[in-house]
């Protein structure tokens, strides 16, 4: 489904036909890749390009120190050469994290790439790739720039939800966003939480925005919580008109 009204802004003709055969492209390779590995071979040959603007491949120089911060960058562009945090919580499935971890980290390395902030693509990629991450995503959802994810396969957004900039989804224990509800920028949605006495302690229970909810910009919504279908959570600025 597309994103834009008619009348919407959208980038030149040509740059929308290779964007959306790119985005085609990876979204057939995901579907028929499943292997981490492999996964992992095509997020690294996707972001060296973005950020390098050649080809993957080639022999580092491992000898000379003034190449060191260039090798840094290449080595990392491999999910294989990188640690995410979600990896070390005792409660993810590995199996169900490991197929993922490449995905989150072309979703991180894409958002904070020159091109990241490409509006109609953006949307349009992280739509894609949700669709190989989440255990669920509707049509027409609207994910904007710089969404934090957890493990992302304890994460279901029904039709036409928007989540806005730089929000976090912490799907530790289970997030559904209902269809057509709105989260704020920079909003905090958990289902897990500490125990007073023991931070190492963690309860995991299930976080459900119910639809047409909208949850405010900088609003915190914790673990376990159920918001009501059309609920408001958090301050809206006062309606004047």
């Amino acid at each position: 489904m597309d994103h834009t009204q008619s009348n919407a802004p959208r980038p030149a003709p040509e740059a929308e036909e290779v964007y959306r055969r790119w985005i085609q492209f990876l979204d057939e390779e995901f579907t028929r890749h499943q292997a981490p590995e492999r996964r992992a071979e095509i997020v690294r040959d996707q972001l060296t390009q973005l950020y390098l603007g050649r080809p993957a491949g080639g022999k580092l120089n491992l000898t000379l120190t003034s190449e060191l911060p260039g090798n840094v960058v290449s080595l990392s562009l491999d999910p294989e050469n990188v640690t995410l945090e979600a990896e070390h919580f005792v409660d993810a499935d590995h199996e169900q994290y490991a197929r993922r971890k490449p995905l989150l980290w072309f979703w991180q390395m894409f958002d904070r790439s020159p091109i990241g902030t490409n509006h109609w693509l953006g949307l349009r990629f992280r739509a894609m790739l949700g669709r190989h991450i989440f255990a669920r995503i509707g049509a027409g959802v609207k994910i904007f720039h710089g969404v934090e994810l957890t493990f992302g396969y304890n994460l279901a957004i029904e039709e036409g939800a928007t989540i806005r900039h730089h929000a976090l989804l912490n799907d530790r224990g289970g997030i559904t966003i209902g269809k057509g509800a709105v989260i704020g920028s920079f909003a905090r949605i958990y289902s897990h939480s500490h125990a007073v006495h023991d931070y190492g302690e963690v309860s995991l229970a299930a976080t459900v925005i119910g639809p047409a909810a909208r949850i405010a910009s900088h609003a915190i919504v914790l673990a376990g919580q159920h918001v009501a279908a059309g609920e408001l959570v958090g301050n809206f600025p006062a309606d004047r008109g």
